[in-house]
């Protein structure tokens, strides 16, 4: 950041029902006027289906932005989220960018075990022209990833207590959110397909991934604690 390059912070939130569904949390309604809602949340597979918030935190300009799919959270949304960032705030924020950074917990669509994520940055850095660096949280420590805190926990607090009937509310609901720290926040919904699975073994140990840097987890022992200890 110190070299005026982008720094983002990526997570995908837990999914969420659409519907007429129960949401934790209260809300404050005129006397006598709940809202009415299923007594039971299993999936209607005829109505809207789920929405999957995946967020993008830029740490140096504070600011947020997030994708809801509707189909499945996979290596391709997320990078299709980080191009559609780029393409819309990134390059505009940072117009004499050479370098990406990247921090993501260890799991999920972006974990460092998943080869797809690693081609779809790829394939990111060919269309850019970014040295992407992907940094990922050790197990056990996810919550340290910035998004969690700046971001996700207020969009939760945001919509308590309120059924998310529609995809429209719940990109509503998340771009109304503001806090004291981030300075803007928008929101977009993306309706098309994203591939749940791809046959990317053999072909993506062949490929020589340019201008891309994946760094899997590493634990560093404190200065007090010993590298290794004994449970008797």
């Amino acid at each position: 950041m110190g070299a005026g390059q982008p720094v983002i912070s990526v997570d995908a939130k837990k999914k969420e029902l659409v519907g007429d569904y129960k949401n934790a949390g209260r809300q404050w309604r005129p006397a006598g006027e709940p809202a009415l809602v299923k007594t039971h949340d299993f999936l209607d597979r005829q109505g809207p289906g789920k929405a999957i918030p995946l967020g993008i935190y830029d740490i140096a300009a504070n600011t947020g932005w997030v994708t809801v799919g509707t189909d499945h959270d996979t290596a391709a949304f997320a990078v299709a989220s980080i191009r559609g960032w780029w393409q819309a705030r990134g390059r505009h924020d940072y117009p004499a960018a050479t370098r990406l950074l990247i921090t993501a917990d260890v799991g999920g669509s972006n974990g460092y075990r998943t080869r797809a994520w690693k081609m779809e940055l790829a394939v990111l850095a060919a269309e850019t022209g970014l040295d992407i660096t992907a940094c990922h949280m050790p197990p056990g420590t996810s919550k340290w990833n910035k998004i969690e805190h700046r971001l996700f926990s207020h969009i939760s607090m945001n919509w308590r207590g309120r059924p998310l009937t529609s995809h429209d509310v719940v990109v509503n609901s998340i771009a109304a959110t503001t806090t004291t720290r981030i300075r803007r926040e928008e929101c977009a919904l993306r309706r098309r397909s994203c591939i749940s699975s791809c046959q990317s073994g053999a072909f993506f140990l062949n490929l020589r991934c340019g201008g891309v840097t994946t760094r899997p987890p590493v634990w560093a022992p404190r200065p007090w604690q010993p590298a290794s200890a004994r449970i008797s």
